[in-house]
Protein backbone atom coordinates (compact mmCIF):
# COMPACT_ATOMS: atom_id res chain seq x y z
CA UNK A 1 0.00 0.00 0.00
CA UNK A 2 2.83 2.36 0.86
CA UNK A 3 4.51 1.62 -2.47
CA UNK A 4 1.27 2.60 -4.23
CA UNK A 5 0.79 5.82 -2.28
CA UNK A 6 4.34 7.08 -2.86
CA UNK A 7 3.95 7.74 -6.64
CA UNK A 8 0.51 9.26 -6.01
CA UNK A 9 1.97 11.53 -3.35
CA UNK A 10 4.76 12.60 -5.71
CA UNK A 11 2.27 13.27 -8.50
CA UNK A 12 0.10 15.33 -6.15
CA UNK A 13 3.09 17.42 -5.06
CA UNK A 14 3.98 17.92 -8.72
CA UNK A 15 0.47 19.20 -9.53
CA UNK A 16 0.52 21.57 -6.55
CA UNK A 17 3.89 22.94 -7.67
CA UNK A 18 2.65 23.43 -11.23
CA UNK A 19 -0.31 25.35 -9.78
CA UNK A 20 2.14 27.77 -8.17
CA UNK A 21 4.28 27.91 -11.31
CA UNK A 22 1.44 28.96 -13.60
CA UNK A 23 0.05 31.63 -11.29
CA UNK A 24 0.00 35.20 -12.53
CA UNK A 25 3.52 36.75 -12.59
CA UNK A 26 4.03 39.70 -10.24
CA UNK A 27 6.38 41.64 -12.51
CA UNK A 28 6.17 40.74 -16.18
CA UNK A 29 9.42 42.55 -17.11
CA UNK A 30 11.40 40.46 -14.62
CA UNK A 31 9.91 37.26 -16.02
CA UNK A 32 10.63 38.41 -19.59
CA UNK A 33 14.34 38.85 -18.82
CA UNK A 34 14.47 35.40 -17.27
CA UNK A 35 12.64 33.96 -20.27
CA UNK A 36 15.17 35.39 -22.74
CA UNK A 37 18.03 34.13 -20.56
CA UNK A 38 16.61 30.61 -20.39
CA UNK A 39 16.06 30.49 -24.16
CA UNK A 40 19.77 31.02 -24.62
CA UNK A 41 20.91 28.72 -21.84
CA UNK A 42 18.56 25.80 -22.52
CA UNK A 43 18.02 26.18 -26.26
CA UNK A 44 20.83 27.95 -28.06
CA UNK A 45 23.55 26.31 -25.96
CA UNK A 46 22.13 22.90 -26.94
CA UNK A 47 22.33 23.47 -30.71
CA UNK A 48 25.93 22.24 -30.91
CA UNK A 49 25.30 18.83 -29.38
CA UNK A 50 22.06 18.46 -31.36
CA UNK A 51 23.88 19.13 -34.65
CA UNK A 52 26.76 16.77 -33.86
CA UNK A 53 24.64 13.84 -32.68
CA UNK A 54 22.05 14.23 -35.45
CA UNK A 55 24.72 14.41 -38.17
CA UNK A 56 26.37 11.16 -37.14
CA UNK A 57 23.08 9.37 -36.43
CA UNK A 58 21.79 10.36 -39.87
CA UNK A 59 24.96 8.98 -41.42
CA UNK A 60 24.77 5.73 -39.42
CA UNK A 61 21.09 5.19 -40.27
CA UNK A 62 21.85 5.67 -43.95
CA UNK A 63 24.77 3.21 -43.84
CA UNK A 64 22.75 0.60 -41.94
CA UNK A 65 19.84 0.86 -44.34
CA UNK A 66 22.07 0.57 -47.38
CA UNK A 67 24.34 -2.22 -46.16
CA UNK A 68 21.89 -4.43 -44.24
CA UNK A 69 18.49 -3.89 -45.86
CA UNK A 70 19.62 -3.90 -49.46
CA UNK A 71 18.07 -6.42 -51.83
CA UNK A 72 17.78 -6.79 -55.64
CA UNK A 73 14.03 -6.63 -55.15
CA UNK A 74 14.11 -3.31 -53.33
CA UNK A 75 14.28 -0.01 -55.24
CA UNK A 76 17.50 1.97 -54.91
CA UNK A 77 15.71 4.95 -53.36
CA UNK A 78 14.50 2.87 -50.39
CA UNK A 79 17.57 3.83 -48.33
CA UNK A 80 16.79 7.54 -48.55
CA UNK A 81 13.10 6.92 -47.97
CA UNK A 82 13.69 4.83 -44.83
CA UNK A 83 16.26 7.28 -43.48
CA UNK A 84 13.82 10.15 -43.87
CA UNK A 85 11.00 8.32 -42.11
CA UNK A 86 13.19 7.37 -39.15
CA UNK A 87 14.55 10.90 -38.74
CA UNK A 88 11.20 12.65 -39.06
CA UNK A 89 9.02 10.25 -37.09
CA UNK A 90 11.23 9.30 -34.16
CA UNK A 91 14.80 10.47 -33.95
CA UNK A 92 14.53 14.25 -34.38
CA UNK A 93 11.68 14.48 -31.89
CA UNK A 94 11.61 11.57 -29.45
CA UNK A 95 15.21 10.34 -29.33
CA UNK A 96 16.62 13.87 -29.45
CA UNK A 97 14.43 14.87 -26.50
CA UNK A 98 15.73 11.85 -24.58
CA UNK A 99 19.23 13.18 -25.16
CA UNK A 100 18.16 16.67 -24.09
CA UNK A 101 16.64 15.17 -20.93
CA UNK A 102 20.15 14.20 -19.93
CA UNK A 103 21.75 17.53 -20.78
CA UNK A 104 19.03 20.08 -20.07
CA UNK A 105 17.09 18.13 -17.43
CA UNK A 106 20.08 17.49 -15.21
CA UNK A 107 21.12 21.13 -15.57
CA UNK A 108 17.72 22.40 -14.43
CA UNK A 109 17.48 19.98 -11.50
CA UNK A 110 20.99 20.70 -10.24
CA UNK A 111 20.61 24.48 -10.62
CA UNK A 112 17.32 24.72 -8.74
CA UNK A 113 18.39 22.05 -6.25
CA UNK A 114 21.53 24.01 -5.41
CA UNK A 115 19.43 27.12 -4.85
CA UNK A 116 17.20 25.12 -2.52
CA UNK A 117 19.98 23.68 -0.34
CA UNK A 118 21.80 27.04 -0.18
CA UNK A 119 18.52 28.69 0.98
CA UNK A 120 18.33 31.07 -1.99
CA UNK A 121 14.75 29.93 -2.63
CA UNK A 122 13.86 30.59 1.00
CA UNK A 123 15.27 34.12 0.59
CA UNK A 124 13.02 34.72 -2.42
CA UNK A 125 10.00 33.53 -0.46
CA UNK A 126 10.86 35.88 2.43
CA UNK A 127 11.00 38.79 -0.03
CA UNK A 128 7.46 37.93 -1.16
CA UNK A 129 8.48 36.50 -4.55
CA UNK A 130 6.66 33.46 -5.90
CA UNK A 131 9.86 31.44 -6.21
CA UNK A 132 8.23 28.52 -8.05
CA UNK A 133 6.88 30.76 -10.80
CA UNK A 134 9.97 32.95 -10.98
CA UNK A 135 12.42 30.05 -11.27
CA UNK A 136 10.46 27.41 -13.18
CA UNK A 137 8.05 29.21 -15.53
CA UNK A 138 10.79 30.91 -17.63
CA UNK A 139 12.56 27.55 -18.00
CA UNK A 140 9.41 25.82 -19.22
CA UNK A 141 8.54 28.66 -21.59
CA UNK A 142 12.11 28.95 -22.84
CA UNK A 143 12.54 25.26 -23.64
CA UNK A 144 9.09 24.92 -25.22
CA UNK A 145 9.86 27.95 -27.40
CA UNK A 146 13.25 26.69 -28.52
CA UNK A 147 12.32 23.03 -29.08
CA UNK A 148 11.07 23.58 -32.68
CA UNK A 149 14.42 25.19 -33.49
CA UNK A 150 16.31 22.23 -32.03
CA UNK A 151 14.10 19.73 -33.87
CA UNK A 152 14.60 21.62 -37.14
CA UNK A 153 18.38 21.64 -36.70
CA UNK A 154 18.25 17.94 -35.86
CA UNK A 155 16.37 17.13 -39.08
CA UNK A 156 18.72 19.22 -41.21
CA UNK A 157 21.85 17.76 -39.60
CA UNK A 158 20.50 14.21 -39.97
CA UNK A 159 19.90 14.70 -43.68
CA UNK A 160 23.33 16.32 -43.96
CA UNK A 161 24.89 13.23 -42.41
CA UNK A 162 23.06 11.04 -44.92
CA UNK A 163 24.38 13.13 -47.81
CA UNK A 164 27.89 12.96 -46.36
CA UNK A 165 27.80 9.19 -46.78
CA UNK A 166 27.36 9.65 -50.52
CA UNK A 167 31.01 10.79 -50.66
CA UNK A 168 32.11 7.22 -49.84
CA UNK A 169 30.30 5.96 -52.95
CA UNK A 170 27.98 3.42 -51.29
CA UNK A 171 24.99 5.48 -52.41
CA UNK A 172 24.50 8.05 -55.14
CA UNK A 173 23.25 11.54 -54.37
CA UNK A 174 20.47 11.14 -56.94
CA UNK A 175 19.12 7.96 -55.33
CA UNK A 176 19.27 9.51 -51.84
CA UNK A 177 17.54 12.70 -52.98
CA UNK A 178 14.80 10.78 -54.75
CA UNK A 179 14.27 8.61 -51.67
CA UNK A 180 14.07 11.64 -49.37
CA UNK A 181 11.43 13.20 -51.62
CA UNK A 182 9.47 10.03 -52.41
CA UNK A 183 5.89 10.04 -51.01
CA UNK A 184 6.76 12.87 -48.65
CA UNK A 185 4.09 13.58 -46.05
CA UNK A 186 4.40 17.02 -44.46
CA UNK A 187 2.29 15.88 -41.52
CA UNK A 188 5.24 13.80 -40.27
CA UNK A 189 7.21 17.02 -39.76
CA UNK A 190 4.36 18.61 -37.83
CA UNK A 191 3.93 15.42 -35.83
CA UNK A 192 7.54 15.70 -34.71
CA UNK A 193 7.01 19.33 -33.67
CA UNK A 194 3.82 18.56 -31.74
CA UNK A 195 5.40 15.67 -29.86
CA UNK A 196 8.48 17.72 -29.04
CA UNK A 197 6.33 20.41 -27.38
CA UNK A 198 5.01 17.85 -24.91
CA UNK A 199 8.47 16.38 -24.37
CA UNK A 200 9.95 19.82 -23.71
CA UNK A 201 7.30 20.49 -21.07
CA UNK A 202 8.03 17.14 -19.43
CA UNK A 203 11.79 17.80 -19.35
CA UNK A 204 11.52 21.31 -17.91
CA UNK A 205 8.71 20.74 -15.41
CA UNK A 206 9.75 17.34 -14.04
CA UNK A 207 13.42 18.34 -13.71
CA UNK A 208 12.41 21.58 -11.97
CA UNK A 209 10.15 19.63 -9.61
CA UNK A 210 12.96 17.33 -8.47
CA UNK A 211 15.30 20.28 -8.00
CA UNK A 212 12.73 22.44 -6.21
CA UNK A 213 11.68 19.73 -3.74
CA UNK A 214 15.17 18.44 -2.88
CA UNK A 215 16.03 18.19 0.80
CA UNK A 216 19.49 17.85 2.31
CA UNK A 217 22.84 18.82 0.84
CA UNK A 218 24.99 18.36 -2.25
CA UNK A 219 24.59 14.58 -2.26
CA UNK A 220 20.81 14.91 -2.43
CA UNK A 221 21.15 17.46 -5.26
CA UNK A 222 23.12 14.92 -7.28
CA UNK A 223 20.52 12.24 -6.58
CA UNK A 224 17.71 14.62 -7.57
CA UNK A 225 19.51 15.37 -10.82
CA UNK A 226 19.82 11.66 -11.60
CA UNK A 227 16.19 10.97 -10.65
CA UNK A 228 15.01 13.81 -12.89
CA UNK A 229 16.79 12.35 -15.93
CA UNK A 230 15.45 8.85 -15.26
CA UNK A 231 11.85 9.96 -14.75
CA UNK A 232 11.94 12.40 -17.68
CA UNK A 233 13.16 9.61 -19.96
CA UNK A 234 10.44 7.22 -18.78
CA UNK A 235 7.70 9.84 -19.17
CA UNK A 236 8.94 10.79 -22.65
CA UNK A 237 8.78 7.16 -23.76
CA UNK A 238 5.27 6.70 -22.35
CA UNK A 239 4.13 9.99 -23.89
CA UNK A 240 5.68 8.99 -27.22
CA UNK A 241 3.54 5.85 -27.38
CA UNK A 242 0.42 7.77 -26.44
CA UNK A 243 0.99 10.70 -28.81
CA UNK A 244 1.97 8.46 -31.71
CA UNK A 245 -1.33 6.60 -31.39
CA UNK A 246 -3.26 9.88 -31.38
CA UNK A 247 -1.37 11.71 -34.15
CA UNK A 248 -0.87 8.81 -36.58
Amino acid sequence: MKALLSPLNTFGRYLLLMGKVFSRPERFRMYWKQYIKEMGKLGIDSIGIVLMISFFIGAVICIQMKMNVSSPWMPRFSTGYTTREILLLEFSSSIMCLILAGKVGSNIASEIGTMRVTQQIDALEIMGVNSASFLILPKIAGLVTMIPVLVTFSMMAGFGGAYAICISGILTTEDLTYGLQHSFNAWFVWMGYIKSFFFAFIIASVSAFYGYTVEGGSVEVGKASTDSVVHCSMLILFADIFLTQILS
